[in-house]
């Protein structure tokens, strides 16, 4: 019997979330420390009202979803966790 070949996993949604936060805030040479259970609001300096909407353009953008603006709360941007957890329901259609 042939087994069938198990695709690689793609990057997971934290990776994915991780590239657009660290492109959005130009602090690529921090990626090794983000993960999770990173704080972003009040946390990450970089991440102002301003970096807030162009991260959320940018979320739109790469994973093909709408971010309204009832969706703009303290718990979404929590963590990386909370808003990679948000970017994946959302693109779930939830």
């Amino acid at each position: 019997m042939e087994e069938t070949p198990v695709e690689a996993p793609t990057q997971t949604p934290i990776a994915d979330v991780v590239d657009v936060l660290v492109h959005v805030l130009e602090i690529e040479d921090r990626r090794d420390t983000i993960d999770a259970g990173t704080p972003l609001l009040g946390e990450l300096p970089e991440l102002d009202s301003l970096a807030v909407v162009e991260l959320a353009v940018s979320l739109e953008e790469r994973f093909g979803i709408v971010i309204d603006d009832e969706d703009f709360t303290g718990e979404i941007f929590d963590t990386v966790g909370t808003l990679a957890a948000f970017v994946e329901a959302k693109t779930r259609g939830a």
